[in-house]
C-alpha cells in the first residue's frame, strides 16, 4: 500500500497523506482513526496535534519522525506471555489522544512542536537486526497517531520475521484494529484508574472509555495476544470496584488467560502531590482479580515482588521467577508445560536467550 506525500505549506515539512478519513463537504475531513473521530476544518489539527488537514485531505505529520528509539526487553512493555525473554527496538513520536495528568512520557506525549530525527521504516528493520532485536514495539507514546508510520514499519517487519507490538491506550477505532491487524501480533492496552469514565474524563481529558472495550473485543476477535494494565493511583483512581468490574470483563470478553498487571504510580507531570500506590492496594487488587477467575496477574513497579512472578493456574507451581524485566528462573518443560502437574502455560513462544544489546538509539 502506498501514501501520497507532500511539504505541509505552513512548516516546510515533508508529511504524509493519512489512512482511515474521509473528505467531507466545506473542505473538512472526519479521522477514523481513534475513537475521536475528529472534524478537522481545513488547515487544522485534530486533538492528537499530529493530524492536519491541508486543502481537504488529511496528513500525517509525524511519519518517519522519531522522537524516541530504544532496545528494551519485551517484559519492559509489559508483555510477560509473548516471546519472554526477547528483545523489542521499540520507537515513538510525538503525540497523542489523551491528556493525562499524571503521564510519565509527557515531555513527548504531549509536544505541540512537531520534533524528531529522520528514523524511515526501512532503516528502522535495519537497525532492529543489527541490534540483534525480535521485533518492533510501537510505545512510549500512542501508537494509533503514528499509524501510517507504524503500518508501513510492522509490513516490513514480517517481511523480515521481526513481530510487532503496540502499547496503547486502546482509544483507536475497529476499523483501525482491523487494518492494523494483518501485521500486528500483540498489543499491551493500558487502562488507568480501573476504566472508570469520570476518572478518564477528569485526568485524561477521554469523553467515553465504552470504545476501548469494543477495540479489544475486536483485537480477540482479529486474534491479536492481548495484555491488559491498569495504572492505580491513590486516592483518584484505586476503587477495588471498579478493579473488580474490570476484572469481570476481560475474563467474560477476553477470557481467564489474559494476563492482567496491575501498575503502582510514581507522581508525574501535573500529579505531583499524591505518593507512589501502596504496596498493599496493588496487592488488594491481584487478590480480587485472581478471586474473580483471572488466572495470570502481576504488579508492575514494584522489583523482587513475588506478584512479578509467573505462577500455574492449575497447582500454583511458579513457573517464571522475575525481578523487574528481567527473567531470573525458568520452570517451564518444553512446549510450556508445568514441570509438576502438565497443564500448559498460556505463553507464546519459547524463552529467549536474547543477546541483543538494550540501549537509546534517539
Amino acid at each position: 500500500m502506498r501514501f501520497s506525500s507532500r511539504k505541509d505549506g505552513e512548516t516546510g515539512m515533508s508529511v504524509k497523506e493519512a489512512m482511515l478519513y474521509e473528505s467531507l463537504p466545506e473542505m473538512k475531513v472526519r479521522c477514523n482513526l481513534c475513537a475521536r473521530r475528529c472534524l478537522i476544518p481545513e488547515g487544522k489539527l485534530g486533538f492528537c496535534r499530529v493530524r492536519k488537514n491541508n486543502g481537504g485531505k488529511l496528513y500525517s505529520l509525524v511519519y518517519g519522525k522519531a522522537c524516541a528509539a530504544n532496545v528494551d526487553p519485551i517484559e519492559k512493555k509489559p508483555l510477560f506471555h509473548f516471546h519472554p525473554g526477547s528483545a523489542v527496538f521499540s520507537i515513538a513520536t510525538v503525540g497523542c489522544n489523551f491528556r493525562c495528568r499524571f503521564c510519565d512520557n509527557w515531555a513527548i506525549s504531549q509536544e505541540e512542536k512537531i520534533v524528531g530525527s529522520a528514523l524511515p521504516p526501512e532503516e528502522i528493520i535495519r537497525l532492529a537486526r543489527k541490534s540483534g532485536s525480535h521485533g518492533i514495539s510501537y510505545t512510549y507514546t500512542e501508537p494509533t497517531i503514528f499509524f501510517e508510520y507504524a503500518y508501513d514499519t510492522a509490513r516490513l517487519a514480517h517481511e523480515q520475521g521481526l513481530f510487532n507490538t503496540f502499547v496503547t491506550n486502546g482509544y483507536l477505532t475497529c476499523e483501525a484494529v482491523v487494518t492494523i491487524a494483518p501485521y500486528l501480533d500483540a498489543a499491551t492496552v493500558d487502562f488507568k484508574g480501573g476504566a472508570d469514565p469520570v476518572f478518564y474524563r477528569d485526568f485524561s481529558a477521554v469523553p467515553d472509555v465504552k470504545p476501548i472495550f469494543d477495540a479489544l473485543t475486536e483485537m480477540k476477535r482479529q486474534k491479536i495476544h492481548v495484555e491488559i494494565t491498569n495504572l492505580v493511583i491513590p486516592k483518584i483512581g484505586d476503587s477495588l470496584e471498579r478493579i473488580k468490574e474490570l476484572s469481570i470483563w476481560i475474563r467474560d470478553n477476553l477470557g481467564s488467560d489474559v494476563p492482567v498487571h496491575f501498575i503502582r504510580f510514581h507522581p508525574d507531570f501535573d500529579i505531583l502531590d499524591l505518593p507512589a500506590t501502596p504496596t498493599k492496594t496493588l496487592e488488594q487488587a491481584r487478590e480480587i482479580a485472581l478471586k474473580e477467575g483471572l488466572n495470570y496477574v502481576y504488579l508492575g513497579n514494584v522489583p523482587g515482588h513475588a506478584g512479578e512472578n509467573t505462577y500455574c493456574s492449575n497447582c500454583h507451581e511458579t513457573l517464571i521467577e522475575r525481578f523487574g524485566f528481567q527473567i531470573t528462573r525458568w520452570n517451564l518443560a518444553s512446549e510450556n508445560v508445568c514441570p509438576r502437574c502438565g497443564q500448559k502455560a498460556a505463553i507464546i513462544g519459547q524463552r529467549e536467550t536474547s543477546g541483543a544489546w538494550y540501549s537509546t538509539i534517539i
